[in-house]
């Protein structure tokens, strides 16, 4: 059996698990919660993380993105209608490959200014969507550059799920989750936080803490870009 015909098996065992099913459902009911909150906010022409400082580069970022018009308000709809369809079953399939390059281009913002409020959210988001994308296999296969399609057609709820519970899966998802956190805490020597005060404490009685403080200060009082800020820093702690 072919290497193809094994994932089919794979596919159509883990479709017909209800433990499977369950998670697909927290996916979509939590991905979708979570644009339809952001997505409001724009379209009622509210600036997102108001809280946050137009002087942190996210603030910046986000400031700058509420004073496009239109476009801004755009997105906030492309978010909301992603999550509606998200939501319902037959649109599943549509909703996660609109989600994905949303969320996508989330996440690599979130890690270039290394913004604490997604930086642990926007990855686990990323992989929850493609969770989804992978569970609407049956659906969405004809768009893979393939030669040949397997035999699957589009996938009928079994009358009675398989309730053996996935403990290699669950536990890799929990693991994922667990180092994803602890990246955002100890990945960097320097994040900027989302305040002075917060940025500051990370560095509080620590061999860097000159250099950090005036990393956060750069970013905080002054408002230069983080690459300028960082190069100070790395300067500063390897003199």
């Amino acid at each position: 059996m072919n290497n193809l015909n094994k994932f089919d098996r794979l596919y159509l065992e883990v479709k017909g698990n209800r433990w499977y099913w369950l998670f697909s459902i927290f996916c979509r009911v939590s991905l979708a919660y979570a644009f339809i909150f952001a997505g409001i906010v724009k379209i009622v022409g509210e600036r997102f993380a108001s809280g946050l400082s137009v002087l942190h580069p996210m603030g910046a970022y986000l400031n700058a993105l509420h004073h496009t018009g239109f476009y801004y308000t755009f997105i906030g709809i492309a978010q909301v209608i992603a999550a509606i369809l998200l939501l319902i079953p037959r649109t599943v399939a549509l909703g996660a490959l609109l989600y994905f390059p949303i969320i996508l281009n989330i996440w690599i913002l979130s890690f270039a200014v290394r913004f604490e409020g997604s930086f642990v959210t926007s990855p686990l988001m990323v992989l929850a969507n493609l969770f989804l994308i992978v569970w609407c296999y049956d659906r969405l296969k004809y768009l893979l550059p393939i030669k040949t399609y397997s035999n699957i057609t589009l996938f009928q709820k079994p009358k009675k799920y398989s309730t053996k519970f996935p403990f290699a899966f669950f536990s890799s998802v929990i693991i994922t989750v667990a180092l994803t956190i602890a990246w955002a805490q100890f990945g960097f020597e320097a994040m900027p936080r989302n305040s002075l005060s917060d940025c500051k404490k990370q560095f509080e009685n620590t061999e860097n803490e000159v250099a950090g403080f005036q990393f956060c200060e750069c970013i905080h009082i002054n408002g230069e870009p983080l690459d300028g800020c960082l190069e100070g820093f790395e300067s500063a702690t390897t003199q």
